[in-house]
């Protein structure tokens, strides 16, 4: 529905959608008709950047980054838009100009006034500054002449801008460089200047740079060596002062032999308990006459088992102190073999004795005495081993912590060291083959591009009309009044009875309007009066009088009340039409009648007489008076009682709400209510009370007539 409105406010001023539109091309046409022909010339730069040929002798093969790539090529391209290549490409302009007979634009006023030797000075300033890529000084008078001499020429640098400029060509390795101007000549030169200033410029920018880095890590490098020496030398200096070689494997031998001996030392306890406890059983079976005996009768064969035992000791303490030696064991398996034999000797003296059949028991308990008393000794040296491990660990745990800060010092270092090493081989190695960019194709004067002369005049029309488009769509937006029977609905609220067409042919003669002659043109508004005056029966219920109001004067309320009235004495209704707008009686002044409103509501006798056609008009003299104010409310009920009986309808023009009461006492007589609201006006915010008045009446206000509005006719 918008949309469709919106439509029709462009039908509406379809003329202006044309001729703004019209006249933009025509002066466009003029404008465009003599500039000059464009000549494009460009030039490609390859960067190396994505060019895996070009990286062969670089330490890292793999595929650069999709946005690596992206953020070289901006850097690039950054890079060529600086100012001072800009300003280079300027100076090479200017003296082409000064130095050749053809330039490549015509003499500019300026230029047209300087003599040979302003010429040759700007040639030494221009040349110097070309040399030291330097801008010129604008705070300097001679200088600041030359720039207004760049600016007259459009060889400036914001001109060059304009006609010059680069991007990276898709996604290939190339940049290309393009400029536009109305020399072909003029814009290879461009173009190759700025690609050899800036290629030149980045050369020596990066090897300067990777110069400068390959300078500071070699002497980075230095100091990394000399720490790494320092640190090595001091490990070594200590391990000499403090005859240490290697900490790690002293300790974990010490450690290894510690415990060894813990194990040897476990054994032999174990041992002397079970030999303890097996001898102590094999007592319990002598009675002490029998043990008295063994032992005096023994007595002069251990001499020999003892030296037998003392030797065996001997041997079980150099076993032990020279950590278990193999050959030791086969020594001590000798002494006990001969041991063994003399106890065997000692039991085959008693074979005679009374005590005989316990000779097994005895033998057993001297073997067991021997061993146990072995087990006991080999305890003694094992313990004291254990000492001197002990004492030999806890002087290497001083030496550990000292030879640890060391070694952490010295891996500190070298790892720095190897850091900065691997970091000098790749920075030279790069700064080797680092500048990779090449200008592959020079730019070439090249024919004039296609004139755009007509596709800016159609342009310049489309934008006119879009622009009166948008232009309209805004009012269209911001505009808010009410066109159509819905739109008064929904901003008031209050129910709509009928809405009468626009009549076209200027202003409307009331006198005339229902003349033969106007009978085609108020066709379709007699359908719309006819539409009204049912529903106003139907609102009315047999009830006589109708008050016609607006928010407003000049709404429509007399084209109404004269309509209607027409309308009703066709279908043979008997109508009373009473001009109750005392401001402004356009009903009386149209019908001229002879019975005023005045005189009726005053009892003058006179007034009775009159009421006796089939309409009768009831004007006013347009005194500045009230109905209240001519008569009191009672008489005037009569009155209208009186004029019920007379008439089918009677139907009553009142002032505007905005004239406060004048209004509103004329519907105190009334029936039913029907307010008048002019198409194409806004609801204001004053408007507001008398909205909420209507509201009020609830029944008694029978709708809207919407008047003027855009209903097309059938």
């Amino acid at each position: 529905m918008e949309f469709a409105s919106f439509l029709k406010v462009l039908w509406k001023n379809k003329n202006l959608l044309i001729i703004i539109p019209l006249v933009t091309i025509i002066v466009s046409y003029f404008l465009v008709k003599n500039l000059p022909d464009k000549y494009l010339s460009y030039a490609h730069i390859a960067t190396g950047i994505v060019d895996e040929s070009r990286h062969l002798l670089d330490n890292d093969n793999n595929q650069v980054q999709r946005q690596q790539i992206t953020q070289n090529f901006s850097n690039l391209i950054e890079m060529m838009k600086l100012s001072k290549l800009y300003n280079q490409v300027s100076y090479r302009l200017i003296l082409h100009d000064l130095t050749q007979p053809t330039p490549f634009k015509p003499y500019s006023k300026l230029f047209m006034t300087m003599n040979d030797a302003a010429k040759k000075h700007a040639i030494v300033v221009f040349t110097d500054k070309l040399k030291r890529m330097e801008p010129l000084d604008t705070y300097d008078k001679d200088q600041r002449g030359l720039n207004n001499l760049l600016n007259s020429m459009w060889y400036d640098e914001r001109s060059l801008r304009g006609i010059l400029w680069a991007e990276r060509d898709g996604d290939s390795d190339f940049i290309t460089v393009t400029s536009e101007s109305s020399n072909p000549q003029m814009s290879a030169f461009v173009v190759n200047a700025l690609c050899e200033e800036f290629i030149s410029y980045y050369t020596h920018t990066v090897r300067q740079n990777e110069t400068d880095a390959v300078t500071f890590l070699a002497g980075l490098l230095n100091e990394k060596r000399e720490a790494l020496n320092r640190k090595t030398a001091q490990l070594q200096q200590y391990k000499i002062e403090h005859g240490v070689l290697n900490i790690d494997e002293q300790s974990r031998g010490i450690f290894s032999q510690i415990m060894t001996y813990n194990d040897r030392r476990l054994s032999a306890e174990k041992d002397v308990a079970s030999y303890e406890g097996t001898i102590k059983n094999i007592n319990g079976k002598f009675d002490p006459k029998d043990r008295q005996y063994i032992e005096a009768s023994l007595n002069k064969y251990n001499t020999s088992v003892t030296a037998t035992q003392d030797e065996l000791h001997a041997l079980t303490n150099k076993y032990v102190r020279s950590n278990f030696d193999p050959a030791v064991k086969a020594q001590i398996d000798s002494v006990t073999k001969t041991l063994s034999q003399q106890i065997a000797l000692t039991s085959d003296k008693y074979l005679t004795n009374p005590l005989a059949t316990k000779e097994n028991l005895v033998t057993q308990k001297i073997n067991l005495e021997i061993s146990r008393d072995i087990a006991k000794y080999s305890i003694k040296e094992i313990d004291k081993a254990l000492a001197g491990l002990n004492a030999k660990f806890q002087q290497l745990v001083p030496f550990d912590a000292t030879v640890k800060t060391y070694n952490f010092e010295l891996d500190i270092a070298s790892k720095e060291y190897l850091d900065v090493l691997n970091k000098y081989n790749e920075t030279n190695l790069q700064s080797t083959f680092s500048v990779k960019l090449q200008q592959v194709e020079q730019a070439t004067p090249q024919g004039a591009e296609p004139s755009k002369k007509m596709l800016l005049i159609i342009l310049s029309g489309i934008i006119a009309f879009a622009f009166c488009v948008v232009i309209l769509f805004i009012r269209f937006f911001l505009d808010d009044s009410i066109k159509s029977p819905a739109d008064l609905v929904r901003q008031t609220n209050l129910p709509l009875l009928g809405y009468l067409n626009t009549v076209s042919g200027g202003s409307l003669d009331l006198r005339k309007l229902w003349d033969v002659e106007h009978r085609e043109k108020m066709k379709h508004f007699k359908e719309l009066i006819r539409s009204i005056r049912f529903e106003i029966d139907q609102e009315l219920k047999g009830d006589k009088v109708l008050a016609i109001t607006s928010l407003v004067p000049d709404e429509g309320k007399t084209v109404l009340a004269i309509s209607l009235a027409y309308s009703y004495a066709m279908i043979n209704k008997k109508v009373l039409l009473i001009d109750g707008n005392f401001s402004h009686p356009t009903i009386t002044n149209t019908a001229q009648p002879r019975l005023f409103v005045e005189d009726y509501f005053k009892n003058n006798p006179d007034n009775y007489e009159a009421f006796s056609g089939a309409t009768t008009v009831l004007g006013n003299h347009g005194d500045d008076v009230t109905p209240l104010e001519v008569s009191d409310e009672i008489f005037i009920r009569n009155r209208f009682a009186e004029l019920k009986t007379k008439y089918d309808i009677i139907i009553i023009e009142t002032p505007a709400l905005s004239s406060l009461n004048k209004s509103k006492e004329w519907m105190l007589f009334a029936n039913k209510v029907v307010a008048v609201y002019g198409a194409r006006k806004s609801v204001k915010s004053s408007q507001k009370e008398n909205l909420n008045f209507l509201r009020s009446l609830d029944n008694k206000f029978a709708g809207w007539i919407l008047n003027k509005a855009a209903i097309p006719e059938d």
